[in-house]
């Protein structure tokens, strides 16, 4: 047996526009209402409303701790409106949380927007940025005696990227330079959260947070050891992995670094330009292995390489996001074991890791994939919202409960 520490922290997540259903007022909705993306979220899972059912099996199954996000548009629909009974929503969410003997660990950006935020220039303007840390600074005065886990931003690089440069998302732009105001104000933004949620906390004698935010790593490999793959592999880790996390760092704004894993990715460069040693994947078929429905490789090796990749900063470490979307139930088991055994290899070789959460806790709207691909724990049958346990989320909490695998 390969056992857990007594305080590790399991279990799942999900987030507001992914879950809770009628987001009407974020530039998502907006997008989705014009046919800008294959299908809307609609109702999506009515989290929103059902969230005491989905806690109370969440509980039943032996999480600890539980992921969500404050739907930012909710609470201020309009600029400098804020609504006290949204206000008072997600107080209820946290104290059901609590209630059930969850730790709440709180995204307050998981890439919607406010769509009056998005049409003053949103996260391309340096201006803007205040406007979020209005907003989130509010959150944590309100919910700081409640929470002690804050994740400010959930993967920067995914949202810079899929809005501004690959235009798959809303606003779907492509513009390098836009991606990079994208990027820079995102660490701008979360290193002064970072310092005024502490600043509250510090204001209400609280104990110290733990803020922090979920950084998208992939495991980069080469399908051809050259001297060319070789580079590339360096540079993606370097900028993809590592850049971000090390511009917070050196702002000495980090409690713990978050981690979504999910797949590889193998590299294979067609030339050196930036672009072939940024971009270019091998398309020959090399070292297979078993996908996701999305066509994603699961390579559970990556996770013990990447966290001991970040040993070197001397933070704690927490799965924020890892899963698999996949009809077959028994390859996510698969999936879940062999990434929690190689999650318990790091620990054993020294990566401080305090918990893991899956993605995702119920089947949900996935983005630009819509409704198809299946992550959840929880199967969700949207026509009648009815909820039914999967059989992989039974053997997770045998672990969850035995804190061993």
């Amino acid at each position: 047996m390969n056992e857990f520490p007594k305080k590790f922290l399991w279990g799942a997540a999900t987030s507001a526009h992914q879950v809770e259903g009628g987001n009407i007022y974020n530039d998502w909705w907006s997008a989705e209402q014009k046919g800008a993306l294959k299908e809307p979220s609609g109702e999506a899972c009515r989290h929103y409303e059902l969230y005491p059912r989905d806690f109370a099996i969440a509980g039943e199954l032996g999480h600890n701790c539980h992921r969500f996000s404050i739907e930012w548009s909710r609470i201020e629909p309009e600029e400098g409106i804020f609504r006290e009974e949204e206000i008072e929503h997600y107080r209820s969410v946290i104290l059901e949380l609590k209630k059930l003997g969850m730790e709440p660990v709180v995204t307050l950006h998981h890439f919607t927007n406010p769509l009056w935020f998005s049409r003053l220039g949103g996260w391309t303007k340096r201006s803007c940025l205040k406007y979020f840390l209005r907003f989130a600074e509010k959150m944590a005065a309100e919910f700081a005696p409640l929470v002690r886990f804050w994740i400010t931003i959930n993967e920067p690089l995914v949202y810079s990227s899929h809005s501004y440069l690959l235009g798959v998302w809303p606003p779907k732009e492509k513009s390098v330079l836009k991606t990079l105001q994208v990027t820079f104000n995102m660490a701008r933004a979360h290193s002064d959260l970072y310092r005024a949620i502490h600043k509250v906390y510090k204001e209400k004698k609280l104990d110290r947070p733990m803020v922090g935010i979920a950084a998208n790593l992939q495991a980069f490999e080469y399908c051809r050891n050259t001297l060319r793959n070789r580079i590339s592999v360096f540079l993606r880790h370097k900028l993809y992995n590592l850049y971000f996390i090390e511009l917070l760092l050196r702002d000495k704004a980090l409690d713990y670094i978050g981690v979504n894993y999910y797949s590889r990715n193998l590299a294979d460069a067609g030339g050196w330009g930036i672009q072939h040693l940024l971009l270019d994947t091998c398309q020959n078929g090399h070292l297979p292995l078993k996908k996701n429905s999305l066509g994603w490789d699961i390579y559970p090796e990556g996770l013990y390489k990447l966290l001991i990749s970040l040993k070197r900063y001397k933070l704690p470490l927490l799965i924020t996001e890892n899963g698999i979307c996949t009809e077959d139930d028994s390859l996510r088991w698969e999936y879940i074991s062999s990434h929690l055994l190689q999650a318990h290899r790091a620990m054993h070789d020294g990566a401080g890791l305090l918990g893991y959460i899956y993605w995702s806790l119920i089947d949900n709207f996935e983005w630009a994939e819509g409704f198809s691909p299946r992550f959840g724990l929880v199967h969700v049958d949207y026509n009648t919202q009815k909820r039914t346990v999967r059989e992989s989320a039974r053997k997770m909490a045998q672990v969850c409960r035995n804190g061993s695998i």
